[in-house]
């Protein structure tokens, strides 16, 4: 059996560039969704993973994902994504859809009214987006964002 001594032993603490690294990460991956939250719920009353889920749906072949396929793109669990829908079907700017072919799968639909809420929130979102983080980034750094958060999603991607 191992002791508390043991594991300290065996531990790989951060070094210092690690640590001055990793404590920035989590404090921009706590802070950006508050302020991009902010934003959408004053201009629409709907939180930035609600907005994901319609900016998704609008880029999506015929604006439809199965509830499936918007649940893992979100990163979301099924009984948030399916809560998140109802909200969204209620405002009228998401519609289910059961598939014919297989009637336990069901699809998010971005309705007219919900494609319109994106174009016009979409601009103001960006600009947002802009603002707090690519005006900030050389093109070298928005290079190695990319590589950095694909190698981390990536890893995620493995935990399940």
């Amino acid at each position: 059996m191992s002791t508390a001594t043991d594991l300290e032993q065996e531990t790989r603490w951060l070094d210092d560039n690690e640590m001055a690294a990793w404590l920035p990460l989590v404090r921009v991956v706590q802070v950006l969704p508050h302020a991009l939250d902010s934003q959408l719920r004053e201009e629409v009353g709907i939180s930035h993973a609600y907005y994901s889920m319609l900016a998704l749906l609008s880029q999506a072949e015929d604006r439809t994902l199965s509830m499936g396929e918007l649940a893992r793109s979100t990163g979301t669990t099924p009984s948030r994504l399916s809560h998140a829908v109802d909200v969204l079907v209620g405002r009228g700017w998401v519609e289910r859809v059961r598939c014919d072919a297989d009637r336990r799968v069901q699809y998010a639909v971005l309705t007219d009214t919900g494609m319109e809420v994106v174009r016009e929130v979409a601009p103001r979102h960006v600009a947002q987006v802009r603002r707090l983080v690519f005006d900030r980034l050389t093109p070298e750094q928005v290079d190695v964002l990319a590589a950095v958060s694909s190698s981390i999603l990536e890893a995620l991607d493995e935990c399940g």
